[in-house]
């Protein structure tokens, strides 16, 4: 149900028309389960806009390499079929006249840092998902603020004033409902999905709607003639376990409105990655390996920031036609120094043939363990002065910037390729 009492239904979203927006959690007892979803509108557009008073009303794209993909795209420039991780080139086409910008993520960071300040000043438990969106467990908050709804208002309304931007607000009795209801009405929307009208909401469901059902999950569905709740709903739990394993049960679950993850305040991100598109097709193997220097530098960074080591490190490479391919290595022990994640992924590249140019290049670390004091069987000098170069380097970039000094090896010109914002919006901003 939207602020307008109804849910506001294109074709494939038919669901059931319920009372007022008021009435939705009004017999909800008071110990139930709210969940609440903020997603930001649109929002690295959003924020070039409210930058910028000119951009307004028009088409604007975040991502201009014609090598690149559109890390984010307004509503304006939607209105001609653009949409993230589409190609710049496709871009630009369906829309020529669209304003292409860089993006400027550290820009992105401040703001978002702003709105899950309000968040969590209003909400007792925020789990921040990624950069422009959180979920709050606003159970047992009604003597407080009064229904559900209020907080929600409020939060749109405080959002609003501090950033003039606009978010859209779902709530339901868990977290997979309330992003289904978040995306429902966008943008500016607030809808709610009371327990009571779960199973007729869920009832006429596209399953492509439910996060984690992705296009591979949904054609195999498909195969087996399974396109809609109901047809999942027409078989046991049991049943979908023994053909899909953890997926089936994931997927009866959904289709029963299940959903028991909780809330969980300063969720740390499981790996640290970074990866560019050159900007010419390469089989350079030396121009590669210095990407993946530069890569480990900023990973290495984020690493120490976030005061945790890991033990596996992954290659990704993109072909010119646009196959893939990732590797992995685990390392005798975690870290988090540079020239360490550097030689691992080295090394991985080493061991790769390149049968066609290399479009891609990524680096990551997972596997992650807390930092620990070290004691050592042998005294390792060398690992000594890798981390102190490390640390004496990250003083210089947290007081000079981050382009205050570069290991001669990592001496590229921006130029010559184009940073992925879309996969760095996709990871939890905590501290990074």
């Amino acid at each position: 149900m939207s602020d307008s009492g109804k849910y506001d239904l294109t074709p494939d979203r038919a669901a059931p028309t319920i009372g007022t927006m008021d009435e939705s959690f009004k017999n909800v007892p008071d110990f139930k389960r709210v969940i609440l979803h903020v997603d930001m509108d649109a929002f690295f557009t959003s924020v070039e806009q409210a930058d910028d008073p000119l951009l307004q009303g028009k088409p604007v794209v975040i991502g201009q390499s014609l090598r690149g993909v559109a890390s984010a795209a307004s509503y304006e420039a939607r209105k001609y079929g653009i949409k993230s991780a589409m190609p710049i080139v496709q871009a630009k086409k369906l829309c020529p006249h669209a304003v292409f910008l860089p993006g400027r993520m550290s820009r992105y960071r401040e703001i978002s840092v702003k709105i899950m300040n309000i968040m969590r000043a209003l909400c007792p438990v925020v789990e921040q998902a990624s950069v422009d969106e959180a979920y709050a467990d606003i159970s047992g908050t009604r003597r407080i603020f009064g229904p559900p709804e209020n907080i929600a208002r409020r939060l749109k309304a405080e959002i609003l004033a501090a950033t003039n931007l606009t978010c859209s607000v779902g709530i339901a009795p868990n977290k997979f409902l309330a992003k289904i209801a978040s995306d429902w009405n966008k943008p500016g929307g607030l809808t709610c999905i009371p327990p009571s009208d779960v199973p007729a909401f869920l009832r006429d469901l596209p399953l492509g709607r439910i996060p984690g059902v992705g296009k591979q999950f949904q054609e195999e569905l498909r195969r087996i003639g399974v396109t809609t709740v109901p047809h999942v709903l027409a078989h046991p739990r049991t049943y979908w376990s023994e053909l899909m394993g953890k997926r089936g049960a994931f997927l009866h679950d959904r289709a029963c409105g299940i959903d028991d993850s909780p809330v969980v305040p300063g969720s740390d991100p499981k790996s640290c990655s970074a990866e560019n598109t050159l900007d010419r097709d390469t089989l350079d193997r030396t121009l590669l390996e210095r990407w993946l220097l530069i890569q480990a530098e900023r990973i290495g960074r984020e690493l120490r920031g976030l005061g945790k080591k890991g033990l596996t490190v992954t290659l990704k490479i993109k072909f010119q036609d646009f196959s893939s391919i990732t590797r992995s290595r685990t390392l005798t022990r975690p870290t988090d120094i540079t020239t360490e994640v550097f030689e691992a992924a080295r090394t991985l590249l080493a061991t790769e043939k390149l049968p066609q140019p290399v479009r891609l290049i990524g680096t990551g670390v997972s596997n992650f363990r807390f930092v620990q004091a070290e004691l050592p069987l042998m005294p390792d000098a060398g690992r000594k002065r890798s981390q102190q170069l490390d640390q004496t380097m990250d003083r210089i970039r947290d007081k000079f910037g981050n382009k205050s000094i570069l290991r001669a090896e990592a001496a590229i010109r921006e130029v010559d390729t184009t940073n992925d914002l879309l996969s760095q919006k996709n990871r939890t901003s905590n501290g990074q």
